[in-house]
């Protein structure tokens, strides 16, 4: 469904539009060009987000890096610049690296790993996302509100962003 296709009964507190900025994705691996992708269609196939203090949605998000903090832009459907919200990627960088590390892992496994290996470290990889977006709901609150499945995507988008390899 296109942005001007959308129908006007959908929720008003959703994102209809992501954007990355392209300073933050110089990387051209193909499994994180991949998990952008996915991120970005899954949470426009179904995404909860609302500005506390506002409902004047939907919305559009822009998602950038800089100097190490995470940059998000608002807008409404007519691209009118609504709020910006710098968050500090402290709190998130241990289970960043960490996340990194065991999708490495991951990647290599799914290669030539019997499936039980692959099961388990998948496993430590879904249980390091879930600390991730529970960590960004955190530091979202009282800025945006957003469901779990929503955060979930989101930490994608944000690793998909600061991953270096």
């Amino acid at each position: 469904m296109s942005d001007a296709q959308a129908p006007a009964d959908l929720p008003k507190s959703r994102l209809i539009a992501i954007t990355l900025d392209e300073k933050s994705t110089a990387t051209t691996n193909s499994n994180i060009e991949h998990e952008r992708e996915v991120a970005i269609f899954d949470i426009l196939e179904g995404n909860s987000f609302a500005l506390d203090g506002r409902d004047d949605g939907p919305y559009k998000l822009n998602l950038a890096l800089v100097e190490d903090r995470l940059v998000l832009t608002v807008t409404n459907e007519a691209d009118e610049a609504i709020v910006t919200h710098m968050l500090s990627l402290t709190p998130l960088k241990r289970i960043m690296k960490d996340y990194f590390l065991i999708c490495e892992s991951y990647y290599e496994a799914i290669r030539t790993a019997p499936p039980s290996r692959i099961q388990a470290i998948d496993m430590g990889r879904r249980g390091l996302h879930d600390e991730g977006s529970r960590t960004l709901l955190e530091r979202l609150a009282g800025k945006i509100t957003v469901d779990l499945d929503t955060a979930r995507r989101l930490f994608t988008l944000i690793c998909a962003l600061h991953w270096k390899g």
